[in-house]
């Protein structure tokens, strides 16, 4: 008997590589390791339409419950990789070190670290994605700005790189279109908590991005896809795992998420705060996380020590060098006006405050919620594809560690609408939980992890 399905409305039998992916499945879903070439035929059949959205679903369960080792990882992030475009920066000079972020509330790091890296003198060839539910993208963030265009042609793009030392655009081409559909099918299938898919998903579309090396901020907290540390640094560790095995030098910084990064949450806010810190101010956590960062990226492009390389940023601020190079990566991607310029940026129509209805110290906050309240006010969307209000999100007066007194103003909410404010306020207030003595403080910087070794601080 000859089975037949549909492929893209065309009927197709089922032959061979039907018996073979359903052979994959039941391999992974005894635990047995997967060849080379087995997770080669189920990324191959993926992406032409011969490995049905059921039978991915399968393995990715068994995957799930089953695991993968380090070179089955490896070998899915190449796999996955190798589905579509990939972007050659060799025409850039020097060596190009890529930045990503696991994801955060108010994480803007990307803003202030750009900058820093590139005045001093590694280039930042960066592409970046929208943001999606309660976490904001870099994209969504820099559109905030009026005329910023992050939409370039490569030949742009790299252009901008070689003459500047800086671009950051939205990611172009096809880029590790397996992801996209693997992703897909986690989220409908209850798969999303796997480590080897999460660390496959992130490196496969940095290694589709060209870098020579690459840094990783992985969050950790009630704001982070990782809750606890542990998760945050096997997390780490894989994907430096992955970036050494494919050949690139891969580095991880895990940092807190447990508190919103910062004090503003929102698009055009947090461009305000990233420059505040580009200025030698802005709040102090937001500080130390970049300087880390950008440290590190230094280090990985080859410009010293981790000393060296803190004193070098140090310098980047005291200088304004740093400052600088944001107005010209402004400038060159089609700012109407200085990034510093009050008219520069969105506005709110509505601004309206949130009072505390409890006195006490903030033990703690629900990132979380912090973000959902802002995306409630517009700051964030529910699909790739919905709008947001660049104007909106919230500015945090007060946060973990902080004594309150009932009646004090704790944050401020900017939107478009009056309507959404009862709502994302009274969400804000569930976020805040209190205690009669101060909490202990919790370190920013938790954990560094290299080919070689984990070191927790």
């Amino acid at each position: 008997m000859i089975l037949q399905g549909e492929v893209h409305g065309k009927t197709i039998p089922f032959k061979g590589e039907f018996m073979n992916i359903i052979n994959i499945i039941e391999k992974k879903r005894d635990g047995k390791e997967l060849s080379t070439e087995e997770i080669n035929h189920f990324i191959e059949g993926l992406c032409n339409g011969s490995i049905f959205e059921y039978q991915a679903s399968a393995l990715l369960m068994a995957i799930f419950i089953r695991g993968l080792n380090s070179r089955e990882t490896a070998d899915l992030t190449v796999a996955m990789t190798k589905s579509g475009d990939c972007i050659d920066l060799s025409a850039i000079p020097g060596v190009k070190v890529d930045k990503h972020s696991t994801g955060g509330v108010g994480d803007k790091t990307t803003l202030v670290i750009g900058p820093i890296v590139a005045a001093c003198g590694v280039p930042v060839a960066k592409m970046s994605g929208r943001g999606l539910g309660h976490t904001g993208g870099t994209i969504d963030k820099l559109e905030s700005m009026e005329g910023f265009r992050t939409s370039l042609t490569r030949e742009e793009f790299i252009d901008n790189v070689k003459e500047i030392g800086i671009a950051i655009s939205g990611q172009t081409g096809d880029l590790a279109p397996a992801d996209k559909i693997l992703y897909a099918l986690r989220d409908v299938t209850a798969t999303v908590n796997s480590i080897p898919l999460i660390a496959s998903s992130v490196m496969s579309k940095k290694l589709a991005s060209g870098a020579d090396r690459i840094m990783l901020d992985v969050k950790t907290g009630s704001g982070a896809f990782m809750k606890t540390l542990e998760d945050s640094i096997e997390l780490a560790r894989e994907m430096v795992s992955i970036g050494e095995l494919t050949g690139k030098k891969t580095v991880a910084v895990v940092t807190d998420m447990d508190t919103p990064l910062g004090n503003c949450i929102g698009n055009a806010l947090e461009v305000k705060e990233a420059i505040e810190v580009l200025k030698g101010k802005g709040p102090e956590d937001l500080r130390t996380v970049c300087f880390e960062l950008a440290s590190r990226m230094l280090e990985l492009g080859g410009k010293g020590d981790i000393g060296t390389c803190r004193e070098l940023v140090r310098n980047s601020i005291i200088d304004g060098s740093a400052l600088k190079k944001f107005g010209e990566l402004a400038a060159r991607q089609g700012s109407v006006y200085e990034p510093w310029d009050e008219k520069a940026m969105r506005k709110a129509a509505v601004i309206d405050y949130v009072t505390a209805p409890f006195e006490g110290y903030i033990s703690s906050m629900r990132s979380e919620l912090v973000g959902k309240a802002s995306m409630l006010l517009g700051a964030g969307r529910e699909t790739k594809d919905g709008s947001l209000d660049h104007s909106a999100g919230i500015i945090l007066h007060k946060k973990t560690g902080d004594y309150i007194k009932k009646g004090m103003i704790i944050a401020e909410l900017h939107t478009s609408s009056r309507q959404l404010l009862s709502e994302a306020g009274k969400m804000l207030k569930e976020a805040y939980e209190t205690s009669t003595a101060a909490p202990a403080a919790r370190p920013l910087i938790l954990a560094y992890a290299d080919s070689d070794r984990v070191i927790r601080y």
